[in-house]
């Protein structure tokens, strides 16, 4: 028993150490956490909320365990707040939907991956967000700039990992709650359990909803739509004592949400949207030699998707049928050399219904294929440098043969600085109406130049991105403190425009081909980043953005609208001893951002002009939250959005009125809203 102890002892550790260090991670995601963790010891630490890896090739900012606290963070759109590298704000003033930018561009543009598996494409992007509960995941790694090439060339601007909690969680129970003074409600179950030696699982529940119209700048519609989710997953691990692992689960969800006009209006104008979904996937690694030097993996992958919704009298109705599959080798020929090698292919069908004035279709199918080869080479030289260099080479429907490389390289001139850098080629299938959810919520016509009427396709977008980062780790009180500054660059051979300023009362879909201006749409961010431990136990945590993004229209080249300039956040938290108490404290400044071209002449209740200049004011947002922490259950309570800001004169128009638009969305539509949850975690002795 003394052997089996110190085994499971060595083993968590050795899983403690790999979660801090996150050295070259296992990018097959196949071999991480292990069935055969005994329960002989269980490690505690104190997290800090938003670290930046030293060790990683890629600038990877991970929100651990601990950040995923600070706030209420009920679902992952809810979790960026304490990161200026995300920003996250709303589609439009009747879904509820979510988007967040990284690099100064859309969210779609960023490679969502759930412990390594691509998600949230085609129709789930809109929503997404929303439907991965914050209290399911362990952590969420940020990673700007392309990566590697073995999940495919989506990440035209970088990459956001979730990882889940695990089937090897000593964790047999875990509870959640959380209800906000808006009625909005949030409860969350997640089970770990090991069955036997070789066998564990994990179960995810979750519900939400928020039954009552809320109006409260008082414009007649809802603040935040009514709703009711559940969700519920089911996560498996099987483990060899050869080392072989198979992973499989499966997803489902239904989400129902009614926005709009208040009931009580005569006649109103509402928006209801149904989405069903449900994911199935498998991964299977096989161990080639003893130290699994050399191994092999498959991951297969299948998505089925469905959206019924309704705008008014437009209507939209969708379903999505993905599959995934990656084939893998891996060789590990010595401790500075390594290479993978694999094929891959992703395949989305689609079926769609539209009804939005004369744009109007039925039972329009449309298949979206890629398949292809794809190898990547690692070159490690302890921890002063690192070479990633990887080459894809695929075939897409419609668009031939695309060779997508991709490069980084990290290097530490002496032990407290890291320089890194990568460059390389993003392609992506749009989908122009899932990707831009807010033109359903205006009453414009949709046309395309050159065109009459409205031309519906899905683009391959095709983009280039490079950028560096250098980071200084120091000492302050004998713990590490760090200044990083980052900077990159997209720039795009070809992109999708959807243009709100082409003519009045009108969205216009275009492509940077049609306008023969490749190449002449792009994205500059800077980033500058701080933290540090003045005194024990209390953190800070300060970063500042800038933006500099631009595209190019039918009338030249302007400023991306409806993007912010710049974002600050600063984090504070302090924990008492033996962290009975935690404090923690946010505050950031939202940078201006162009308005559309029709928005300049609108006006308030005192008849002054909005925005007179044509740029949002920068507003500040605050948010408090108290923990305190008892035996196996936390207790908070906290605030949002404290300063009370919202924007002004969101509805533009009257809903039956060709320029009716609930689309521009810039700022907070909520107020203050004050919560209160609790956590209880049962743990496996």
């Amino acid at each position: 028993m003394h052997i089996k102890t110190l085994i499971g002892t060595l083993l968590v550790f050795a899983s403690v150490q790999q979660a801090f260090s996150q050295e070259l991670p296992d990018t097959t995601d196949i071999y991480r956490d292990r069935a055969d963790s005994l329960e002989a010891t269980v490690l505690v630490a104190r997290q800090r909320g938003n670290t930046l890896s030293k060790y990683t090739p890629n600038r990877v900012e991970t929100i651990t365990a601990a950040g995923l606290c600070k706030m209420a963070c009920c679902n992952l759109a809810e979790s960026f707040e304490n990161s200026a590298s995300v920003t996250v704000g709303y589609s439009d003033a009747v879904t509820g939907a979510r988007q967040i930018r990284l690099l100064g561009l859309s969210g779609i543009y960023t490679q969502m991956l759930d412990e390594n598996r691509p998600v949230m494409r085609g129709l789930a992007s809109p929503f997404g967000l929303s439907y991965v509960p914050g209290q399911w995941l362990e952590s969420i790694q940020i990673a700007k700039g392309v990566t590697s090439v073995i999940n495919g060339v989506e990440s035209l601007t970088g990459q956001i990992n979730m990882e889940h909690r695990k089937p090897t969680d000593e964790k047999p129970l875990f509870l959640n709650a959380v209800i906000m003074n808006d009625t909005k409600a949030d409860f969350n179950i997640a089970s770990s359990l090991q069955l036997g030696e070789n066998w564990s699982t994990v179960l995810l529940g979750h519900i939400s909803g928020n039954g009552m119209e809320m109006d409260q700048n008082k414009d007649g519609f809802m603040d935040d739509p009514k709703s009711l989710q559940l969700n519920f997953a089911n996560r498996w691990l099987y483990y060899s004592p050869d080392g072989t692992q198979v992973r499989f689960g499966i997803k489902a969800l239904r989400d129902a949400r009614q926005g709009g006009q208040l009931t009580s209006i005569e006649n109103p104008w509402q928006s209801g949207i149904v989405n069903t979904s449900f994911n199935a996937y498998t991964k299977v690694g096989v161990p080639l030699c003893e130290d699994n030097s050399r191994n092999i993996a498959a991951v297969l992958d299948y998505t089925y998707y469905n959206m019924d919704s309704s705008f008014g009298a437009s209507s939209y109705l969708a379903s999505q049928q993905s599959g995934f599959l990656n084939l893998l080798y891996q060789n590990e020929i010595n401790e500075n050399h390594r290479f993978t090698a694999g094929a891959g292919s992703t395949i989305d069908l689609f079926t769609e219904d539209l009804l939005k004035g004369a744009a109007a279709f039925k039972d329009l199918r449309t298949l979206q294929a890629n398949a292809g080869l794809f190898g990547e080479y690692t070159y490690k030289n302890g921890e002063v440098f690192s070479l990633i260099a990887g080459l894809r080479g695929e075939w897409y429907k419609d668009n031939g043969i695309q060779v997508s490389p991709r490069l980084t390289v990290k290097y530490s001139p002496v032990e407290d600085i890291v320089i890194r850098a990568n460059a390389g080629r993003g392609l992506r299938y749009s989908n122009p109406l899932t990707d831009n959810i807010g033109v359903f919520s205006t009453g414009k016509e949709f046309v395309t130049p050159g065109s009459e009427g409205w031309n519906y396709r899905h683009t391959l977008e095709d983009a280039w991105t490079g950028g560096g980062n250098i980071t200084w780790y120091f000492p302050i009180r004998d713990e590490k403190a760090w200044l990083s500054f980052d900077y990159f660059r997209s720039q795009f051979v070809n992109q999708a425009i959807v243009d709100y300023e082409y003519a009045p009362n009108t969205i216009a879909f275009y492509t940077l081909e049609d306008i023969n201006a490749k190449g002449k749409s792009w994205s500059d961010t800077y980033q500058l980043d701080f933290s540090c431990e003045p005194v024990e136990r209390f953190n800070i945590t300060l970063t500042g953005r800038y933006t500099d993004s631009r595209m190019m229209t039918t009338r030249g080249l302007v400023e991306r609208p409806m993007t912010s300039r710049y974002k600050a956040v600063l984090n504070l938290q302090y924990t008492s001893n033996l962290s009975k108490w935690i404090f923690d404290f946010t505050a950031s400044l939202n940078g201006s951002a162009r308005v559309y071209n029709f928005m300049e002449s609108l006006t308030g209740a005192d008849g002054a002009l909005l925005y007179p200049d044509g740029q949002t004011p920068a507003y500040p947002l605050l948010y408090f939250q108290v923990t305190r922490r008892f035996k196996g259950l936390d207790v908070y309570v906290g605030g949002e959005n404290l300063t009370n800001y919202t924007q002004k004169n969101i509805i533009i128009g009257s809903p039956s009125a060709d320029n009716f638009d609930a689309s521009c969305v810039w700022g907070p539509m909520m107020g203050t809203r004050i919560y209160a949850g609790l956590r209880f975690t049962l743990w496996k002795y």
